[in-house]
């Protein structure tokens, strides 16, 4: 599994002023707590930012870091809170009594919330929930909510540095800075450094990372000396652009910009004993003198001096021919195969550059994910009419395996998709009496979110579908390959991930074989998942492809459903395990790399609204000694079920065992497989399949004759 380290950043606006009558602007900080959403999972608290003091705006420069991978789905907590400064603060308290006593609404468990945080000298303006995997795959990878009591808190994530840079050591000191004060007082200045988001250019959104006190009454400051983190700064580039921003200080907390300038920490180092000059617009507002600046602690190999820019990838796939399925009232065939120009000549390889970026450099670099899916509709599947069937829709609401394969796998892939537009496809089954491989599912060539795919599925049992055989993969993988590398042609940072669930075994392996070698040259993934008890085994030259068809590039993952029907965390591991290697491979090996987003502004960022039954203000205890601590396990779980709906956050109540024995989970250990013995009919051959009852269950079942086995030979199956 590829385990990359992120950092989280945070700012707010907006915020209401909850300090109290007389009592100035509130103090904003924010408390980040990491939720238990799998198995064994506890919660636990990462850290607080720094206090902004009035601001109802505040850009807080703490950063968090955790572990990311693709395939699972990580939720935090940001609680807001107001820090008060003296615990017998009586208007707060008189405040306080009077929104319990007016505010019908609160329930108890946000009383007790307003108690704790009362008593222990902070209280909350509300929370907020994140998934990582949505602000990753937002715009800018940054996304932001809306709070309870109003505001808006935005999180970016971005990538943490492997190794430390080391501290800037710095010490600024300002020359006949222009007085913003007024006529009767001076400035108090303070200086901001901040680092940009924009790929380093300069002139993008700027965002703090140290800030440091002011000094009051004195256009001539010499500001306390600076130590900063360099990976924190510029991600160990330190060519990467910053910038020194100079505020003149007000307790209100609406500073006055006095001017900034935009740098380098090799410029910065370089300039010990010069001096830069302070611009506000086109005018100067004084000068800034650089009297000490040094790194100090860094890694040797640490810190990144950028390679030569590669050459700009002109990359063109294979000519694709240009299949559009027809629009349903009823599903279509795909016709057109034979033409189409799968292999054709290998994209273009340049020479790669030297450092290899990481998945999360591509996904938070103008990569665009895109995902289809294909379902299997081959009668052995049994009739969805009866209850047991793979296809049958339960009327209380339980989902059947097909179902719960969508919502988990592709909710995880759906985050990174841009435009949440999926193609659907059907094959096995029977229109007008022909067998279709690869017809469309749904009204639409695309549907919308992961909740439209799993609309279509069950729609197209109202269309005269008739469930067959056999089980082809072969033209729906062609499709897959064929759409993946048309989207690549319009933006050579557009990668396809194929969903393919079936509940049997191929009929002809070879022919399988031969078309993913065929297509192993496009930006694709193919994720096959095995749905229901059929024997898998033949599909086991899914898992080393690479190895047996000498190709050099795996694109396929097989995961049998049943080893984690009752996981969710756990299929999603499985399913997307591969695919971040397998998309940097691509990309590297033909020299495309991350690009900045050009064209994002904070207007694109996507505000959703708040969630009241997920975004909880969690119950904290604070010490006097300022360390916090989860009081209670209220809010901090999260529902990873297969049930918990797609696109929607729900919490659970915390995990309980029977008093004095272990917890026990019996629903997450699934049913122990039935072994029995098939002989092989007579027109057999190895590597045919054949339909058997189920000794058990009565149920259809295929399976596919192991090599080496005769006509008349017994072999083994377990299912």
């Amino acid at each position: 599994m590829t385990v990359e380290k992120l950092q989280l950043t945070l700012h707010a606006t907006g915020l209401k002023n909850i300090a109290g009558l007389g009592k100035g602007t509130s103090d904003p900080y924010a408390i980040v707590t990491l939720l238990a959403s799998g198995p064994g999972e506890k919660p636990r608290i990462l850290g607080k930012t720094e206090v902004i003091k009035n601001s109802l705006s505040p850009k807080w420069t703490t950063s968090f870091l955790f572990d990311y991978s693709f395939g699972k789905e990580t939720h935090i907590n940001v609680s807001v809170v107001d820090e008060i400064r003296k615990q017998s603060d009586k208007t707060m308290g008189c405040k306080f009594f009077h929104s319990i006593c007016s505010a019908v609404e609160v329930n108890i468990f946000n009383y007790l919330c307003l108690i704790s945080n009362y008593f222990s000298r902070s209280l909350h303006f509300t929370a907020a929930v994140f998934e990582i995997g949505d602000i990753l795959g937002s715009r800018g990878s940054t996304k932001a909510k809306k709070l309870k009591r109003s505001g808006i808190l935005y999180a970016r994530i971005s990538k943490a540095p492997p190794r430390s840079a080391g501290k800037l050591a710095l010490r600024l000191r300002g020359i006949k800075l222009k007085n913003v004060d007024g006529l009767f007082s001076k400035s108090d200045p303070f200086f901001e450094i901040r680092r940009t988001h924009d790929g380093g250019a300069g002139g993008g959104s700027w965002s703090p990372v140290y800030r440091g006190k002011h000094m009051n009454n004195n256009l001539n400051p010499k500001w306390e000396p600076a130590s900063i983190d360099v990976n924190a700064l510029c991600d160990g580039d330190l060519n990467k652009r910053i910038q020194v921003a100079v505020y003149d200080h007000e307790k209100k907390g609406k500073h006055n910009p006095m001017g900034a300038f935009d740098t380098t920490v090799n410029e910065l180092v370089k300039s010990v004993g010069g001096k830069f000059e302070l611009k506000k617009g086109s005018k100067t507002y004084g000068t800034i003198a650089v009297d000490e600046c040094k790194i100090i602690g860094a890694e040797t190999s640490s810190v990144m001096q950028p390679p030569s820019a590669p050459a700009v990838a002109t990359a063109t796939a294979p000519a694709a021919a240009s299949y559009q399925p027809s629009i349903m009232p009823v599903p279509v065939p795909v016709a057109g195969f034979g033409n189409m120009n799968l292999g054709g000549q290998p994209l273009p390889v340049p020479v790669p550059p030297p450092k290899k970026p990481t998945f999360v450099d591509y996904v938070s670099g103008n990569c665009d994910l895109n995902m289809c899916v294909a379902i299997d509709f081959t009668g052995s599947n049994g009739d969805p009419r009866r209850p047991g069937t793979l296809h049958h829709f339960s009327p209380h609401g339980q989902m059947n395996g097909y179902e719960k394969a969508i919502s988990a796998v592709g909710g995880i892939v759906a985050k990174y998709d841009s435009d949440q537009q999926f193609p659907v496809y059907g094959f096995g089954a029977k229109y007008d009496g022909v067998v279709r491989h690869c017809f469309q599912v749904g009204n639409s060539r695309e549907v919308q979110g992961v909740k439209g795919i799993l609309d279509a599925y069950k729609g197209v049992f109202k269309t005269p579908l008739i469930m067959s055989g056999p089980t082809v993969f072969t033209e729906v993988i062609q499709l897959a390959a064929t759409q993946a590398k048309q989207r690549y042609q319009i933006n050579p940072l557009s990668y396809s991930i194929l969903l393919l669930l079936t509940d049997g075994a191929v009929t002809d392996v070879e022919a399988t074989r031969q078309v993913l070698a065929s297509v192993a040259d496009a930006p694709l993934s193919i994720v096959i998942v095995g749905i229901g008890n059929a024997d898998f085994s033949a599909m086991q030259f899914l898992d080393d492809f690479e190895t047996r068809s000498g190709v050099n590039r795996d694109i396929v993952q097989f995961v049998q459903f049943s080893a984690h029907e009752h996981n969710k965390a756990s299929l999603t591991r499985a399913t997307l395990d591969e695919i971040p290697d397998q998309l940097v491979q691509f990309f590297h090996s033909r020299g495309i790399m991350p690009q900045a987003d050009s064209n994002f502004s904070a207007s694109k960022i996507v505000i959703d609204d708040y969630n009241e039954e997920a975004d909880i203000d969690l119950s904290m205890d604070y010490g006097s000694d300022g360390e916090i601590a989860l009081n209670g396990d209220v809010g901090c779980y999260i529902d990873n079920s297969y049930e918990a709906g797609i696109g929607k956050l729900h919490v659970m109540p915390p995990p309980t065992a029977p008093s004095g024995s272990a917890p026990v989970m019996a629903a997450s250990v699934p049913a122990q497989p039935f072994t029995f013995q098939v002989q092989v009919p007579q027109n057999v051959t190895s590597g045919q399949q054949i339909q058997i009852a189920h000794p058990q269950t009565g149920l259809p079942l295929i399976v596919a004759v192991p090599a080496g086995v005769p006509p008349g030979g017994i072999f083994t199956v377990s299912a």
